[in-house]
């Protein structure tokens, strides 16, 4: 019996060592990843980007234009509907004329009357004149035969008196005649004035465009001043932006800016600052800043837009969004060590910048990393450097 015991235990002693070198090792593998083939690798490098600050606007119409009547009357007839291009000049909104003909015979008439009285004073006065000159004639021959004493001082004085006389009835007449003119002015004055009301009673388009709002219908009552179609030009739009005060030294009349119009789902616009309202709203403590837009007819009024303001240059590390590893909820990508061996690495993404991505956290300067990962790399995996 003893025998056998040292006969097992030689034995266990024996086979031990190499039971022991079987088991694996916590946080090793025995599985061996085949070496990847032209791996393209990247280094990180500090890019400097600009800030940008995004602020919120809505697209209006270059000019949009409340289309109102000047005159008191029934809307006889209306030409256009939502919707219809016009052309500068062309006929949108007729007023019945019948109250606006009333005035312009009246003005009219007004004025004849009183080119008539104008006439009667001219004549007046040169009836005034002759007698004046009559009257100096006179009085002038009655000044000689007086220093002959050929006449008496009754006579003289008679004489003197109708040429007094006469010459008041000259001023007279020459006042008449001017007043008739002031009238014969203010009755043209009307006339013209009438004729104006007489064209507002037809409502033109002021500029090429589109109606987006009709006010009216026919037989309403149009007063002075009340919209009655709203008219936006086709030929560009705007976007109105508010602009907090710390950012108002970054904008410039004339200046480049991005234009993101979401709805469109189209790469960015190019549109230059137009406007800087100079006065801050004193609630929000911002600025209202317009920016216009090239010609195209994707562009809606009233669509939400984007307008890109750079407000300073920063440093970043950018990476292509191709080189991103999604594992479940986790981000990161492959780091290639001086060995060549790939380590997948977490990190946090920041914003995006066209193909590339900002890097927040989890890689430094001088990093290599895999550009395009194979789905066939794992971490731990030798590769094969392709510059």
């Amino acid at each position: 019996m003893q025998h056998r015991l040292l006969s097992f235990f030689a034995v266990f002693v024996l086979f031990f060592p190499f039971a022991c070198s079987e088991k694996t090792e916590p946080g090793t593998t025995t599985e061996s990843h085949p070496v990847l083939k032209d791996v393209h690798v990247a280094t990180v490098h500090m890019t400097d980007q600009p800030l940008i600050y995004e602020a919120v606007g809505t697209v209006r119409a270059g000019i949009t234009s409340n289309l109102a009547g000047k005159l008191l009357g029934t809307v006889k007839s209306i030409h256009v509907k939502e919707g219809d291009r016009v052309k500068q000049g062309d006929t949108l909104v007729i007023i019945d004329p019948r109250q606006v003909e009333a005035g312009l015979s009246k003005a009219e008439a007004g004025l004849s009357e009183a080119e008539k009285a104008l006439k009667a004073a001219i004549s007046a006065r040169d009836a005034a004149r002759a007698t004046e000159r009559l009257a100096l004639a006179t009085y002038e021959r009655y000044l000689n035969l007086k220093k002959e004493d050929s006449v008496t001082a009754q006579e003289f004085d008679e004489v003197e008196a109708r040429h007094g006389q006469a010459k008041a009835a000259m001023k007279g007449a020459g006042a008449m005649v001017e007043a008739a003119m002031a009238r014969v002015k203010q009755a043209q004055a009307a006339l013209v004035s009438a004729r104006v009301t007489s064209q507002d009673a037809v409502i033109t388009a002021p500029h090429d465009g589109i109606i987006t709002g009709k006010l009216v219908d026919k037989g309403d009552l149009a007063a002075p001043g009340t919209p009655l179609l709203t008219l936006e030009t086709a030929c560009g739009s705007r976007v109105d932006m508010v602009l907090p005060e710390i950012y108002i030294d970054y904008v410039k009349i004339r200046q480049k800016v991005h234009v993101d119009i979401p709805a469109l789902k189209m790469e960015f616009f190019q549109g230059a600052v137009s406007t800087i309202v100079p006065a801050a709203d004193q609630r929000s403590r911002s600025f209202l800043i317009k920016i216009s837009l090239p010609v195209d007819s994707h562009i809606k009024c009233g669509m939400f837009a984007r307008v890109r303001i750079p407000i300073g240059h920063s440093s970043k590390i950018l990476i292509p969004g191709e080189a991103v590893v999604s594992h479940g909820q986790l981000t990161g990508l492959y780091l290639v060590d001086f060995e060549n061996i790939a380590h997948f690495r977490l990190i946090r993404l920041g914003r995006t910048f066209g193909n590339n991505v900002e890097v927040l956290s989890g890689l430094k300067e001088g990093d290599r990393y895999v550009i395009r990962p194979s789905p066939r790399l794992k971490d731990g995996a030798r590769v094969d450097v392709t510059s």
